[in-house]
């Protein structure tokens, strides 16, 4: 059975265009007036392999009276109640409208899944549109242009997945599981792992405690590991790529070529991975050359766990207030950074080690729904206004979405992101890290200008 696609939005965003292109034929008057389409349109088409009954509707002009746009929106009502996925259509060269927002409060309403398409994106110049798209709710917007072609392979792409939901008889989503889907796809990825730490802290030694085998050579001396070796391995229903690497020192310190080597297969393994557990010597806590890792780790959006190894035979008092000192004073880009003592001789406390493995990771993968997001949001400027700009005017902050995960990213839309002082990003950083349970893990935010939809109109 075809699915039912009702493209939907307001007057003159190219609804028409992209019907015509769907169907492969012009059957729709497409003209720069808005409002030629007044009634609903249905033809059959086919994308690659997708059978589709595409349908067309009048741009959203509602009226409480009864009278020809009254009678115009009914129409639209009824295909976005009949289809199956809907169409939202908004044209990027002009950014959000009042009745795109308006439109995207019915769509929700309506319970059907939405498809977010971002037209008229034939240039990067529309990208301050196409960022202000998500606050919409619907997801990340696919940049599209229906006069020209562009977007159809992540429009078939975006479809697919509906059409294999009805083909099943699978009730629709809910919206913030279709934005999630490319997230699910990944977590059934193995989780990439990598070990890393100084040389001989017992980084082989721990590989091979996981795995319960000697995979790994191991030995008093130090700088044995000389290469990144990976074991596929599971725990506790997780599929992990387990990953040991060649210990790194000061760059000062290395001298030989091979050495070179290895620190670059290190380097790059751990800038890599989604998770790197930095091993530390109980007797040796985070020293200069581990804080450097440490925070290379950080810069690279990676998610860190820290593991005090041979806690069997270390001064465990005296070992704990460095440790703490040190992360309090020395690694302050990311607060909550999980530790775990262990013995990786012994096996001790490896699954304790594993456990903060799997919650970091999944705090590192964590996508915050778009309602509670802005709510706190609106909370924290109403406690902490933003301050004064270099005009001497009130920088106002209009609103945060989450753009994408691994690490969580956001972009907040200011008036005037270049007057926002470093201090006062600090303060929303630490604040969502606290509401949303994202203590440990690297947080990136990026303010972006608001976008002025009329600034190209003016003479």
């Amino acid at each position: 059975m075809a699915l039912k696609v009702a493209i939907i939005g307001r007057p003159n965003v190219g609804k028409s265009t992209l019907f015509n292109r769907l169907v492969g034929r012009k059957v729709a008057i497409v003209h720069d007036q808005p409002g030629v389409t007044r009634d609903r349109r249905e033809a059959s088409a086919k994308l690659r392999d997708l059978a589709l009954t595409i349908v067309d509707t009048a741009g959203y002009e509602y009226s409480n009276e009864d009278n020809l746009e009254r009678r115009m929106w009914e129409q639209t009502k009824r295909a976005i109640e009949e289809s199956d996925v809907t169409l939202f259509l908004f044209d990027a060269r002009a950014g959000l409208q009042p009745y795109d927002e308006h439109f995207a409060d019915i769509l929700r309403q309506s319970g059907k899944p939405v498809i977010l398409l971002a037209n008229k994106c034939e240039s990067k110049l529309q990208e301050d549109g196409i960022y202000e798209a998500y606050k919409l709710g619907f997801g990340q917007p696919i940049p599209f242009s229906a006069e020209h072609g562009l977007g159809m392979n992540e429009l078939y792409d975006a479809l697919k997945i509906f059409e294999k939901k009805k083909a099943g008889e699978c009730s629709a989503p809910e919206q913030e599981e279709q934005n999630d889907a490319a997230d699910d796809e990944e977590d059934k990825r193995p989780i990439q792992l990598a070990i890393v730490g100084r040389p001989n802290v017992g980084k082989s030694t721990l590989v091979n405690a996981l795995l319960k085998d000697e995979r790994m050579l191991t030995g008093p001396e130090a700088g044995v590991t000389r290469d990144a070796i990976t074991s596929e391995w599971s725990w506790e229903g997780y599929k992990i790529n387990l990953v040991d690497t060649a210990g790194l020192r000061k760059r000062a310190r290395i001298s030989d070529s091979l050495e070179k080597m290895s620190a670059a297969s290190t380097k790059h393994a751990a800038f890599m991975a989604q998770v790197v557990v930095l091993v530390l010597d109980a007797d040796a806590v985070l020293e200069k050359q581990d804080l450097t890792i440490a925070r290379q780790v950080i810069d690279e959006g990676r998610a860190l766990v820290i593991a005090v190894n041979k806690w069997d035979i270390a001064n465990r008092k005296e070992a704990l207030d460095q440790l703490n000192y040190k992360l309090e004073t020395s690694l302050t880009q990311v607060e909550g950074v999980p530790t775990v003592t262990i013995s990786a001789l012994k096996g001790e406390n490896l699954d304790k080690l594993m456990r903060a493995v799997i919650k970091v990771y999944n705090r590192w993968c964590s996508r915050i729904p778009t309602a509670p997001l802005n709510q706190w949001f609106a909370d924290m400027i109403d406690n902490y206004p933003p301050p004064l700009g270099k005009n001497k005017r009130r920088i106002k902050l209009r609103y945060i979405t989450q753009a994408k995960t691994r690490p969580p990213s956001f972009y907040i839309f200011s008036s005037n992101p270049e007057g926002l002082p470093e201090s006062y990003l600090r303060y929303l950083t630490n604040s969502l890290r606290e509401n949303f349970d994202l203590r440990g893990i690297p947080l990136r935010i990026t303010v972006r200008k608001t976008g002025n939809p009329y600034a190209d109109k003016k003479n």
